[in-house]
């Protein structure tokens, strides 16, 4: 069973940055596809970024794109969301998420198999 730990989150100013991590336990995290998703308050969740196996290809919402980064480090298991320029609007419970081994990366929620707790980001002044 894949366990996956989101940390980071917390409140920051309008143009501030966080970077969230998400620890991975069992499964096999270096064969599977990452991703992080938002859910704002009373609505769905939305994708925010993937990423592949090997880190190779990554893919982003337009609403983040230029301001978020994926990555992630294998040997750690983990994956990282580095936030920066935050707005107001980024404000959500962020979630993690990762496919069974070997399926390809995505931008849709029924793509994941796993996924984390959540972490709660608030952007306020």
């Amino acid at each position: 069973q894949v366990q996956l730990v989101e940390a980071g989150g917390g409140s920051v100013q309008p143009g501030g940055s966080l970077r969230l991590s998400c620890a991975a336990s069992g499964g096999n995290f270096s064969s599977s596809g990452l991703g992080w998703f938002r859910q704002f308050s009373g609505k769905p969740r939305e994708f925010v970024a993937s990423i592949s196996q090997s880190g190779g290809v990554t893919y982003y919402a337009d609403s983040v794109k230029g301001r978020f980064i994926i990555s992630r480090d294998n040997a750690k298991s983990t994956v990282y969301l580095q936030m920066n320029s935050l707005k107001p609007e980024d404000t959500a419970s962020y979630y993690c998420a990762t496919t069974s081994p070997w399926k390809i990366v995505g931008r849709q929620e029924y793509e994941y198999d796993y996924w984390g707790q959540g972490t709660q980001v608030t952007v306020s002044s």
